[in-house]
């Protein structure tokens, strides 16, 4: 016990061992130099006596044994002994005076076969003997000094924060897996990121430069068709991803029953480009499919928009596109259906197009509320209804596009087992406002072909997903696992994902998918996904240091696996996240926090050897604009027709009607009823209500 009565008792054990300990020694000193003792003149009879009978003792005799005892009872002292506590000790100075000391007081013997007279060897033996037994007691009590327990020096609590990841390489035949290093308790070891169900939903995000690209989705990529999945890829700074995706093919080609075709999709370069209709007629069963599409198209184009769905100005151009875009396909089975046609189609003046809209009667229910804003002069109205869809439709009207988008090289659906393919569709970060939306477009229109049973297994990779838009998402997560279709959806974070898509939309597309993994991440993002790695329980010490003794207090609680601080300054390469099992392969371990490892000096390698994009087809100035030009006919004489038609149709009409007129005109001039011209005025159309051609 602690106590002040034991104290005392325990200095006094230390001071009778030292006294023991310096009693041996001098005894030892007198015995081995009594010559120069006696020569000194400082013996006497009754001291010889003494030392005499006490010498009898064996362990006295000799050089060795005397001084072994001494510094055995010098080590006993110094076990009790309690210095003032010192942060600064070093514990190599301290080794150096013990072992300096313990070599001066062992070989100081050799000094006694000096033949320089005995009391010169006896000086010199007694002053090495005690010089060395000062610094080792010099290097004891500054031993006492030493704190045992170091204060910790971890300031960023890194060893405490570690925590026991997957080792274990689990693949089947739909698996990511990723290798890795992480740190537990200051000890590298090696792991395994294993996505080995992508079906659930992989959300990749990390600020710019963390290494999405390099160190996830290319080998999501490569992976990918190596265990021979169709693909559809985003490629937003075409052609990165899309290099990748194409000589990959290249090298796992054998890995597939079927080879699947390779198909481009680039506004840019028109040469290295296939041509596809997103409209397709084919791919349009209903007019619930033309809804869509025409909210994508707007959507993509009015960003702003996907936060007032449901507003009268809004759902408005999204109903009258709609119209437009099912006529085209109703006309002559689809002939003009594309989008290009759409455009030049809503361009036209209203008198007429309405004329030529109210022939089909699936719309009617659509273009009715502008029919009447146009015979009720509301043209005020009219124009906030027509114009922004008209205004942003406009912004698409390039003969680039227009040659893009009217051609047929190949059809949406990916996965079909008979005519598998793998589709990168390219976009240009400095025409993001125009591309976008027309990708978008697409991938509506793709992922409508490929949520489909008994097709094959395929992965749809979206880099900076935010760009594009795509309504109910999160219904593709949740529904396509069954139809064997993986999503990876990469993004730079999720305040972007809430400003492109709504926080509601963006908060459900982030809260359904089973697999993240991020890259550097900040703010809310950091602070969501650290919630969402949850606890682990780590080890807190607190230290009190008196001048006598450090007392330490170890305790555990339960404290953030991942911090949101750690998240916001991971370095390039360096990821955490979580995983999704299956039934049949449980990872206990889904929590990860490692770095990827790439072999640089392979990709590299690999990247010098990959082959060009091969060019598709030779497309000139001339051709472009003859595809642009034909479209604007093409939409000329479908108006001229169908007017005509119409025309000959009111002709046949009133023809008819006349002779049935006269005789209520007859009629009335017997009744002579009063107002009677007036009368036959009202059953007139009024100027303003006919559409005249």
């Amino acid at each position: 016990m602690n106590t002040g009565e034991d104290a005392q008792g325990l200095r006094k054990i230390i001071d009778f061992s030292r006294l023991i300990s310096i009693f041996v020694l001098a005894i030892h000193f007198y015995l081995t130099c009594y010559l120069a003792f006696q020569q000194w003149g400082i013996t006497a009879a009754i001291t010889d006596r003494l030392v005499s009978n006490i010498a009898k003792i064996g362990w006295l005799n000799g050089t060795v044994q005397p001084k072994l005892v001494a510094l055995l009872f010098l080590a006993v002292s110094l076990l009790g002994a309690k210095g003032r506590k010192d942060e600064k000790a070093n514990r190599r100075n301290i080794a150096a005076w013990l072992v300096i000391g313990l070599l001066v007081y062992g070989l100081s013997f050799l000094v006694l076969y000096l033949h320089n007279g005995h009391t010169t060897a006896a000086i010199l033996y007694i002053s090495l003997t005690a010089t060395g037994y000062l610094l080792i007691l010099n290097g004891g009590v500054r031993l006492s000094r030493l704190i045992k327990s170091k204060l910790n020096t971890d300031v960023f609590n890194s060893e405490n924060e570690t925590f026991p990841q997957e080792e274990r390489y689990l693949d089947n035949e739909y698996s990511i897996n990723l290798p890795a290093k992480y740190r537990l308790k200051g000890k590298v070891r090696e792991s395994w990121i294993n996505v080995i169900n992508p079906f659930r939903g992989l959300l990749v995000a990390g600020t710019p430069g963390a290494g999405k690209s390099y160190f996830v989705i290319r080998h999501i990529i490569d992976q990918h068709i190596r265990k021979g999945f169709t693909m559809f890829i985003y490629d937003f700074k075409y052609d990165d991803l899309t290099r990748i995706a194409y000589n990959k093919l290249l090298q796992y080609k054998k890995h597939y029953k079927k080879v699947p075709a390779f198909y481009i999709i680039n506004f840019d370069d028109l040469s290295r480009t296939h041509r596809c209709n997103p409209l397709h007629p084919e791919s349009m069963d209903d007019l619930t499919d033309a809804t869509e599409a025409s909210r994508t198209i707007m959507m993509g184009l009015n960003r702003e928009w996907i936060k007032k769905q449901g507003d009268f100005f809004v759902e408005s151009p999204i109903n009258f596109l709609t119209a437009v875009i099912w006529y085209l396909r109703k006309y002559e089975n689809g002939k003009y259906c594309t989008l290009p046609h759409v455009i030049e189609l809503m361009q036209m003046d209203y008198d007429r197009l309405f004329a030529i809209l109210q022939q089909q009667p699936e719309i009617q229910v659509l273009i009715n509320p502008f029919i009447s804003a146009w015979q009720n002069d509301a043209q005020a109205q009219l124009e906030g209804q027509i114009a922004s869809a008209k205004i942003g439709l406009a912004r698409l009207a390039s003969p680039s596009l227009y040659y893009v988008l009217s051609g047929n090289n190949f059809t949406l659906d990916i996965n079909d087992p008979e005519n598998p393919k793998i589709i990168c569709v390219g976009n240009n970060p400095q025409k993001l406002q125009t591309y976008g939306a027309v990708l978008s477009l697409y991938i509506s229109r793709m992922i409508k072909l490929v949520n489909r049973k008994s097709q094959q297994k395929s992965s749809l990779v979206f880099d900076e997903f935010p760009t594009i838009y795509f309504n109910n998402m999160d219904s593709l997560i949740a529904t396509a696992r069954s139809n064997k279709v993986a999503t990876t959806l990469a993004v730079q974070d999720f305040s972007q994902l809430r400003k492109d898509y709504g926080r509601e939309q963006a908060d459900v597309i982030t809260g359904i998918v089973g697999n993240i993994i991020s890259g550097q991440v900040t703010g809310d993002t950091a602070k969501k996904l650290s919630e969402s790695f949850g606890k682990i329980l780590q080890d807190k010490e607190s230290r009190s240091i008196s001048s006598s003794d450090t007392s330490i207090s170890r305790s555990t609680q339960l404290d953030f696996a991942v911090p949101a601080s750690k998240i916001a300054s991971l370095s390039s390469g360096e990821f955490v996240g979580i995983v999704a099992d299956n039934p049949d392969q449980k990872i206990q371990l889904k929590v990860f926090h490692g770095e990827i490892q790439n072999d640089h000096a392979a990709i590299a390698r690999e990247e010098k050897g990959y082959k060009d994009i091969p060019v598709i087809a030779q497309v000139s100035a001339t051709d472009i604009s003859e595809n642009y030009q034909a479209i604007k006919k093409d939409v000329e004489r479908l108006v001229i027709a169908e007017c005509k038609k119409i025309e000959d149709q009111r002709t046949k009409q009133s023809e008819t009607e006349k002779p049935e007129k006269a005789a209520r005109g007859t009629g009335r001039q017997r009744a002579k009823v009063p107002g009677g011209r007036k009368k036959q005025r009202d059953h007139e159309d009024p100027p303003q209500q006919r559409l005249s051609l």
